[in-house]
């Protein structure tokens, strides 16, 4: 696919907004006929522009009742040593996002539990037990006045 035109960009934002509109209506916001806009919604998900659409679920009503972001820097700075922390933690299912940073620890993990008692258990009875972890920081998220993951 080429590059990117404003007109893509706009069928972009307004799918990020609402993954589940018609056709016509993105056609309408977007000032394609439908037909013309099927085309480019098409091209971009065959590009790989557009992977995927995704529920946006209620914390509250799915038993999150405890956000933090944990920080953890590995005692070992080795491919093995990654590549098996990435494998246990992709076992985890409190483990929401896990991003490999730049600074001084390797992960920045954005885990998700029912209260403070299951985020102790994951962090001391999962994350805490595996041997290539060395430091964990948790930043507990009190309000997230903007968060437009999808």
């Amino acid at each position: 696919m080429s590059e990117l035109d404003r007109i893509d960009r706009q069928i972009l934002r307004v799918l990020t907004e609402d993954g589940r509109i018609s056709n016509l209506a993105l056609a309408e916001r977007v000032g394609l006929s439908p037909s013309a806009c099927l085309r480019r919604v098409t091209a971009l998900e065959r590009a790989g522009v557009i992977t995927g659409y995704r529920a946006v679920l209620s914390p509250e009503k799915t038993g999150v009742g405890f956000v933090a972001y944990v920080t953890v820097g590995l005692s070992l700075h080795t491919k093995a040593a990654q590549e098996a922390f990435e494998q246990a933690i992709s076992r985890s299912p409190e483990v929401r996002e896990c991003h490999n940073i730049t600074g001084s620890v390797e992960y920045l993990l954005r885990v998700e539990a029912a209260d403070l008692a299951a985020y102790k258990h994951f962090h001391t009875e999962v994350l805490g037990v595996l041997p290539q972890v060395n430091a964990i920081t948790s930043y507990v998220v009190m309000g997230s006045p903007k968060d437009e993951r999808a």
